[in-house]
């Protein structure tokens, strides 16, 4: 998937008319990413997505991650974007599913694996925006 293909993704979901929000809400959704996860898990993501999206996942090779919950996870991303975290979470749920579409199945399974059970509420709305049966 290209770079503005992805973006375009993510303002369609949040609804937002503003294609940089979009890439804000992508940014910090990436750079909470790659604090959650371990730094070698980021940037095999990295490498399948465009190179300015893989670059918000870089520079972490070798840390083995942080781990926080899913409400620290939108703090975070809140803050990095400076806005409310009900507009955040929406964001990152955004930048998730159009993410599982973007890497591989089997990256996607192996970033999943490191999310702790209350993450899966982010998958509850498949890319098209159906919930799953």
């Amino acid at each position: 998937m290209e770079y503005d293909e992805f973006i375009t993704h993510v303002q369609s979901l949040t609804q937002s008319d503003s294609r940089e929000e979009a890439e804000r809400a992508t940014r910090a959704t990436l750079e909470t990413l790659k604090e959650r996860i371990a730094g070698d898990d980021a940037q095999q993501i990295a490498a399948k997505l465009p190179q300015q999206l893989g670059d918000c996942l870089r520079g972490r090779e070798g840390d083995s991650g942080n781990i926080f919950n899913l409400q620290e996870f939108i703090s975070r991303a809140s803050q990095k974007e400076n806005i409310e975290p009900t507009t955040a979470a929406i964001h990152v749920r955004a930048v998730f599913t159009v993410l599982q579409n973007a890497i591989s199945p089997e990256a996607f399974a192996a970033f999943h694996a490191y999310l702790s059970h209350d993450y899966q509420e982010l998958f509850t709305i498949s890319p098209t925006g159906e919930v799953p049966a």
